[in-house]
């Protein structure tokens, strides 16, 4: 699989969020369920309410290469920053990545990607910039609108206009972090959403997640924002939405602490993994609106 694909940012929670980016030890599910309505304003709230705004520097580097694969390394660093904006959340996350393949040769990626969601979660812009070697490669711009039922419309003003309708039951990728947190609270460990990052101009990805058991808290983590009372193993399955396959084209494991705060993350594309680890946290302000 192209790693190009590793800075799609939906395989990114808002934490995550979407999403780069532990595992558990059920396998990505693809759970089937009817288009839902958006998750309820005051369970959101609740959750948002607990989030940590923050940036996060991690440090990304191949976990495993099967037999053909054709990468044999990637090396680089990640930042992700989620702040709240008031009214939204803003996200941005910047990659700086090295991939060298078994024949010899290498490519650098960097990645700018910065976000507003509303925190009613209906409405999105995104902003998407991604160099290839040094040469500009893909520059992706928009918004995007939801009616209550999660129905709506994306409109892309790079690389080319554009309008596209969003299925019913589709979420923005912040709003679905806040839905991982929920749905772990709840215990309630299954579920399929269709999700819009605004990554490119393909439109949304039908993504099954599988919540694992709340770990202990952990004393002995060096920040007190690690510090929290609980955290979740995830794993969540990323499949094009008009899809049958029986694969998906990647997952990606995380740790998830209750505080949107990603622990650490890995994410499969099949014939290698690539693991993220987070060396630094530092916490931002909240907006006191």
């Amino acid at each position: 699989m192209d790693p190009v694909l590793l800075d799609r940012p939906s395989a990114l929670p808002a934490t995550v969020g979407a999403a780069l980016v532990a595992a558990i030890s059920a396998g990505a599910l693809l759970v089937a369920s009817p288009a839902l309505a958006q998750p309820a304003a005051t369970s959101m709230a609740a959750v948002g309410a607990k989030i940590q705004p923050h940036r996060a520097i991690y440090t990304m580097s191949l976990g495993s290469a099967r037999n053909g694969s054709k990468v044999s390394d990637v090396r680089g660093r990640m930042m992700f920053e989620w702040a709240d904006a008031c009214d939204g959340w803003t996200t941005e996350q910047r990659f700086q990545l090295r991939f060298v393949y078994s024949e010899g040769d290498d490519m650098a990626m960097n990645t700018n990607y910065t976000t507003w969601e509303a925190k009613d979660g209906l409405r999105y812009r995104f902003n998407v910039r991604k160099l290839v070697n040094g040469e500009l490669d893909e520059e992706v711009r928009g918004e995007a609108n939801l009616k209550p039922d999660g129905a709506g419309t994306a409109q892309f003003t790079k690389p080319e206009p554009q309008e596209m309708d969003l299925p019913a039951g589709t979420m923005f990728p912040t709003a679905h972090t806040l839905a991982i947190i929920d749905h772990a609270q709840r215990n309630d460990p299954f579920f399929t959403r269709t999700i819009f990052d605004g990554s490119d101009a393909e439109g949304p990805t039908e993504v099954s997640t599988v919540v694992g058991k709340p770990g202990a808290p952990r004393e002995s983590a060096k920040d007190p924002l690690l510090k929290v009372a609980k955290s979740w193993p995830v794993r969540m399955a990323f499949f094009p939405l008009q899809s049958e396959a029986a694969q998906p084209e990647y997952e990606m494991s995380l740790r998830l602490l209750e505080n949107g705060i990603a622990e650490s993350m890995q994410i499969d594309y099949g014939d290698f993994t690539v693991k993220a680890v987070l060396d630094k946290i530092e916490a931002l302000p909240k907006s006191g609106c």
